[in-house]
């Protein structure tokens, strides 16, 4: 089977912010098209959607649900392969539940469902049915973030003692009346949490998949500043991890200024290293008794699971936010295409975020909450 995968969206249509991202990130290496879409949940407004992305009418379906049944109905040859969830949190669940029901492979925006009761069953039904599903944490597909991973796993900086990440934004800093402020901003669409469930669960997902640790307990203390606001939009959290490390963890979309500056340094017994997002193909490494050392995405001898994730050969050209959120689609896309060959995946492309990362979050965001309104000092995470 030498063919492209093919994907079906729901959500994303007209005026969506994400859709596009992914779908351009989908498209990059070549690897996977889109054949249909639920664009969104006005069917005329899906229609256009489809119009506008060139895809064909009898394609263009008015619901997740039409979509899902009427592709299944097609031979297996012409049929999306999975679907992709591009929608606001309250709306990952009942697609991601119908696709997965219908045997279809699920790539899914996090947070990964609207509650933990959904979460559990997202995961139920993907250990019941084998399917393969993807949760798009797209900065762990950054090269140097690899690096950083495959450093610590081989030992290079010793015993992880200290974790600190940090994720301010500064675009909810003063009332917003826009689209994506106001599904972010409001409980019955965005969730339990605010600032902490968008992008917190962005820097507890880096912090644990570089580190390889888990969180065991917290002590958190969330902050609603802009008056009116029904959910935080600043976060300071104390964490201890399963090896002993001690951990900071500064979520905020109220620091003025600040546009995406995801970042985090680790420091273990031999060595540290620091990673910014806004400046993500440096690597900074740090070492005891000696200077610290500048890695560059393509320049030097680097670890293999870095190098699959490099597109550009000659150094010092950029690749930054959508080339992350490619590795995720590409990796899930070479996995689901060995799987449907009756091949063994090639781990290199194996790494990509599962349903078990966002139980995880979902499980970081109820213990934040639950922590912060509890005069217990440290709070252990929650297990499921």
């Amino acid at each position: 089977m030498n063919r492209k995968m093919r994907m079906g969206m729901v959500g994303g249509g007209q005026g969506a912010f994400i859709g596009a991202i992914h779908r351009i990130a989908a498209a990059i290496d070549g690897e996977i098209e889109l054949v249909c879409g639920a664009f969104s949940s006005d069917p005329a407004r899906s229609k256009a959607s489809g119009e506008e992305l060139m895809l064909p009418a009898n394609r263009v379906y008015g619901s997740f649900e039409e979509m899902i049944l009427k592709e299944k109905e097609l031979p297996e040859g012409e049929r999306m392969d999975f679907i992709s969830i591009v929608t606001p949190n309250h709306v990952h669940f009942p697609p991601a539940k119908m696709a997965l029901e219908n045997g279809f492979h699920v790539v899914c925006d996090k947070p990964l469902a609207f509650n933990m009761q959904e979460a559990l069953e997202l995961r139920d039904l993907v250990n019941k049915t084998g399917l393969l599903f993807a949760l798009t944490h797209n900065y762990t597909g950054y090269p140097m973030v690899k690096q950083a991973r495959a450093m610590v796993r081989n030992g290079e900086l010793g015993k992880i003692r200290k974790v600190i990440v940090e994720y301010p934004q500064g675009w909810l800093a003063t009332p917003v009346d826009n689209k994506q402020a106001a599904w972010r901003t409001d409980p019955n669409r965005s969730g339990a949490a605010g600032c902490m469930g968008d992008i917190g669960t962005h820097a507890e997902n880096l912090a644990e998949y570089i580190t390889g640790l888990k969180i065991v307990e917290l002590c958190a203390d969330l902050t609603i500043f802009v008056e009116g606001r029904q959910l935080d939009d600043d976060g300071n959290v104390l964490l201890h991890f399963d090896n002993g490390a001690k951990g900071i963890l500064h979520a905020s979309q109220i620091c003025v200024g600040d546009e995406n500056n995801l970042n985090i340094r680790i420091y273990g017994e031999k060595g540290g290293l620091e990673w910014r997002q806004e400046e993500p193909n440096t690597l900074i490494v740090k070492h005891l008794g000696k200077p610290k050392e500048v890695y560059r995405a393509g320049v030097g001898n680097l670890y293999d699971a870095t190098k699959a994730h490099i597109r550009v050969p000659p150094p010092g050209h950029p690749e930054g936010y959508l080339e992350a959120f490619a590795s995720i689609y590409r990796n899930f896309a070479r996995t689901l295409r060995s799987r449907l060959k009756g091949e063994t995946p090639n781990p290199l492309y194996m790494d990509f975020p599962t349903v078990e990362d966002g139980v995880r979050g979902m499980a970081f965001i109820e213990t934040v909450v639950e922590a912060n309104k509890s005069p217990q000092k440290w709070y252990p995470f929650k297990k499921y």
